[in-house]
């Protein structure tokens, strides 16, 4: 188990899926570019191919790990990591049930 402090270190934060595409080395992974309310939009490198079509993510608003240490997944450094729920074969991102701007704090 960890601590309530210990959980209050993760940074989750808003973002918008602003392109995806197939990862060239990985046969499952899709890199996404991530508006998360900063300057630039954070590369995120995600297990989704196959879950999701490239179309229906863009624009799509996910939870991001914003304080995750970058790494390398097959060449392509990723910057976070979106949150889902996996059932068996069915993954599903995790989702605002309502618009909000990108880089708002999940409390």
């Amino acid at each position: 188990m960890i601590t309530f402090e210990e959980f209050g270190k993760l940074e989750l934060v808003t973002g918008k899926i602003l392109s995806a595409e197939d990862h060239p080395n990985a046969d499952k992974l899709l890199i996404l570019k991530v508006d998360t309310g900063e300057e630039k939009p954070r590369t995120l490198v995600a297990g989704l191919k196959g879950h999701y079509d490239i179309s229906h993510l863009e624009g799509m608003s996910v939870i991001v790990v914003a304080n995750l240490e970058p790494a390398k997944l097959r060449g392509v450094e990723s910057q976070g990591m979106l949150l889902a729920v996996q059932d068996g074969d069915t993954v599903s991102l995790i989702t605002p049930d309502q618009p909000v701007a990108s880089g708002s704090k999940v409390t």
